[in-house]
């Protein structure tokens, strides 16, 4: 698949599906009253789309190695319009809740495969830039979503939003369908290569990024041996590193992948982490910004839907220019740390301020910090796992970060019980910093290592 190519079409899809999304998001007070639902039931149906996302990564992860990048977003693109087109016709509660299941797996599936396709047919020069990209459109179509949704509920019925949702979703299936493969990019997507992966053709380069390179170059070379030789001219120093624990090189050859497996295993853990925290606090900021303009700080819902507005903007001007400075410092750990901090003085302005100019300032702000942290975590991602475990490890981690969807609105819910909406952007605020703690801890132990 010709990535520079197909750029332009991946970031239609996102942009398209994006503004979907947020089209909808608005709505959702209205469907309270259109199907008299009560909070209980409401907060289910909210519930059950983060469901759908948690459950969604690893089987989106297998199609896609198993179908390619393109049949996938096909796939996906055609369930999310399936359930947008749903929405319109539905009449009971169960049907819907059901629809948001499977939206948010459609949802997940396409976040997995648009970024497994970057991280596959990107390399360490250009990943942060083709992920600024993508985060670009995406912050283009949560510019204009909530707005357009909004004006369409003040003029026509509550589904007509989402028949246009439906058309948007058809015209990214027709985006998707006018992407570009190689038989070379298929064969290459069979054995689990890329087309250019600079582990495997520049080690050199993937040394001055981070630590880990050397060792997913080291697991990449030993696979390469397939039978062990007594010769002492293998080129590869990084498998000299592996201590001399055992005089066969089976031995040695399986402590290295013990050690190996561990490291993996360490790296997923981290990520997960940092993702789970991620994605906890921007499901809080979701879920309650709305609440709070509306009782706290006496907004009306136009003024709140041009907040989200502002910060798509932000990201949409940003992200590509965060991407291209990501790919050349090569830090891109602190990139992410310093998206999670921007992201906190977001949240400090408008709990300080009820003022229109400096909220909509504050979520300029923010929005560049999501820009950050997106670009760079997946772009890291990317440089340091393996080609042929990247899309299941990608997987796995959006899949156990829409855990914290589920689980931290459901915190907030109670704060709010027993303190206040203040209490549970207070709650939001802790979430960030131990991101940014944890995301310290990773990049000081590749410095380490580094040194």
């Amino acid at each position: 698949m010709d990535i520079r190519r197909n750029l332009p079409l991946l970031m239609t899809i996102c942009f398209l599906s994006q503004m979907g999304g947020f089209m909808i998001l608005p709505l959702f007070p209205l469907f309270i009253e259109e199907f008299g639902l009560s909070g209980w039931m409401m907060g289910v149906i909210f519930a059950l789309f983060y469901v759908g996302k948690v459950i969604g990564g690893v089987p989106a992860a297998a199609i896609y190695k198993k179908l390619g990048g393109k049949k996938a977003l096909i796939l996906m693109l055609i369930l999310l319009a399936g359930c947008m087109g749903g929405f319109a016709l539905s009449t009971a509660a169960v049907l819907f809740g059901l629809l948001r299941l499977l939206q948010g797996l459609a949802s997940t599936g396409l976040t997995v495969v648009v970024r497994s396709i970057i991280g596959d047919e990107g390399n360490v020069d250009n990943r942060g830039l083709y992920n600024g990209y993508i985060s670009s459109s995406e912050g283009g179509g949560m510019a204009l979503g909530p707005v357009i949704s909004g004006w369409l509920a003040l003029h026509w019925p509550l589904s007509v939003p989402f028949l246009l949702v439906t058309v948007c979703c058809l015209m990214a299936v027709v985006a998707a369908m006018g992407m570009k493969t190689t038989a070379q990019a298929r064969a290459n997507h069979e054995s689990g290569d890329t087309l250019s992966d600079p582990l495997m053709e520049e080690p050199s380069a993937g040394v001055k990024q981070e630590p880990l390179d050397n060792l997913t170059h080291s697991l990449i070379s030993t696979d390469e041996v397939v039978e062990p030789t007594t010769s002492d001219s293998h080129p590869h120093t990084t498998v000299s590193t592996a201590p001399p624990l055992s005089s066969s090189p089976s031995d040695a050859k399986y402590t290295q992948d013990l050690s190996t497996r561990r490291t993996q295993r360490q790296q997923l853990l981290g990520y997960g982490t940092v993702h789970f925290l991620e994605m906890s606090a921007y499901a809080v900021f979701l879920t309650y910004f709305a609440l709070y303009a509306a009782h706290i700080m006496h907004w009306d819902p136009f003024a709140t839907s041009l907040a989200f507005t502002v910060s798509g903007i932000s990201t949409l001007a940003a992200a590509p220019f965060v991407g291209y400075l990501s790919d050349r410092m090569g830090d891109r750990l602190l990139l992410c740390m310093l998206g999670m901090f921007l992201i906190g003085i977001e949240v400090v302005v408008f709990l300080s301020t009820s003022s229109h100019l400096w909220v909509y300032v504050g979520m300029l702000i923010g929005g560049v910090g999501g820009a950050c942290y997106m670009d760079s975590f997946f772009a890291h991602i990317g440089d340091h796992i393996p080609d042929e475990s990247r899309s299941s490890v990608i997987g796995k981690i959006v899949s156990a970060a829409e855990i914290g969807s589920i689980v931290s609105p459901l915190v907030a819910a109670l704060l709010m019980e027993v303190g206040s909406l203040y209490s549970v952007f207070v709650f939001n605020l802790v979430l960030i910093a131990v991101a940014i703690v944890v995301q310290a801890v990773m990049r000081s132990r590749y410095r380490l290592k580094e040194g």
